[in-house]
């Protein structure tokens, strides 16, 4: 029985934050992938290499963590005054399903750079020496993000010395501003409160502040599930229990933030709302064993993604974080001392992260303006991925 050859997909392997993803340009895509579809999701699972039961992505590239089975697609921007539009695709590893429901705020560092490398911004906007700044639109949740990012010679600079906790090696550094960030056409707080009472049959009622903003977010007290807010990933990732309880718990917080109808729907809705949980600063070791303390820290935040505790945080968690921070009497804000901010630096499983908001109440209702951090990315591989021709 003969078989279809592979074919060649032009791509390319990026760094961006804490995540790795395969990054498309729409064009480049087969013309039945050039749309939503079928099609596009079975030639990204096979990029990837998923489903995979053995959970290691071995036939593909992904690295088997949901830092690392991320798609991004990028073609000319479809909005006025943005260079590009960005599509992320969440791949699972073990399930046959791309999540298209959520940015990545880890990846959106790399947009800008491989908006710039691939003609979606206009030559005359690349300076020869400074930064260019790329207006992304970003296609999931609607939202404009602006990436400044440093050129050196007419060329993307990409080396440097900023640092990034969860990341081995410094880079360049690149601003992203998350601009109206409150995701969705909703309200930052879809239960129109800062802190509910959210009941989750066989765990109990807890105390939760679920927020629309970088990516829909629920946040829990450490102290009133068990933890204590300085967990590496092992502690919860090895423990079963753990891990069902906290999917319980993101199904009943994005059943109440009316993200999904049923309590079913959350088992194809893997990629949002995020489950995150906070306590009070306190010293601790990160994974690299690197000391970090109470105070060079506002508050501890240690959050899931794609069922297991991430080994950073993601980036648009980060924005949910800052943007929680900024509102007083929510979780985050009240484990950070309470009061006023307009910046939080929190301490997460590999360190640090530093990230400004600004946040503020209009006729009774709280808005975000912007969330503003720093990453860093880097080209990692760039040539054709190959996929069986009979993937799709």
């Amino acid at each position: 029985m003969p078989h279809a050859p592979q074919i060649k997909i032009p791509a390319t392997y990026m760094r961006g934050g804490t995540s790795k993803g395969v990054f498309f340009r729409l064009q480049d895509l087969p013309e039945a992938a050039q749309v939503p579809g079928a099609a596009r999701d079975a030639i990204l699972l096979r990029v990837i290499g998923s489903p995979d039961p053995y959970g290691k992505q071995i036939d593909g590239m992904g690295n088997a963590t949901s830092s690392t089975s991320k798609t991004v697609i990028l073609s000319a921007s479809s909005q006025p005054d943005h260079d590009v539009d960005y599509l992320f695709g969440q791949v699972a590893i073990d399930k046959p399903f791309v999540d298209w429901s959520g940015n990545c705020g880890n990846l959106t560092a790399a947009v800008g750079a491989f908006a710039i490398n691939s003609g979606f911004v206009a030559a005359d906007r690349i300076p020869e020496n400074g930064i260019c700044v790329v207006r992304i639109w970003q296609a999931n949740i609607r939202k404009t993000i602006v990436a400044h990012i440093p050129v050196t010679n007419g060329e993307v600079q990409e080396t440097g010395d900023f640092e990034l906790d969860g990341v081995t090696f410094p880079a360049a550094e690149v601003q992203i501003e998350f601009m109206d960030p409150a995701d969705g056409e909703g309200a930052m707080f879809p239960t129109g409160n800062l802190v509910d009472d959210l009941d989750v049959p066989g765990v109990g009622t807890l105390k939760a502040t679920m927020i629309n903003a970088g990516i829909p977010t629920i946040f829990l007290n450490a102290e009133e599930i068990g933890y204590n807010g300085t967990e590496l990933q092992e502690a919860i990732n090895g423990d079963p229990e753990a891990l069902a309880r906290f999917e319980t718990i993101r199904a009943h917080g994005a059943l109440k933030m009316g993200l999904i109808t049923s309590l079913e729907e959350a088992a194809s809705r893997q990629h949002t709302p995020k489950v995150a949980f906070v306590a009070p600063a306190r010293d601790y070791l990160s994974s690299s064993g690197k000391q970090v303390m109470a105070a060079d820290i506002d508050v501890l935040v240690r959050a899931l993604s794609m069922g297991k505790l991430h080994h950073a945080m993601m980036g648009t968690a980060a924005v949910a974080i800052g943007t929680a921070a900024a509102i007083p009497g929510t979780l985050v804000n009240l484990a950070a001392g309470g009061g006023e901010r307009n910046a939080v630096r929190f301490g997460h499983p590999s360190g640090t992260l530093r990230v400004g908001a600004e946040a503020c109440e209009v006729n009774g209702q709280w808005a975000a303006t912007k969330a503003v951090m720093s990453r860093s990315a880097r080209v990692l591989m760039e040539g054709w991925v190959r996929v069986p021709g009979d993937t799709f």
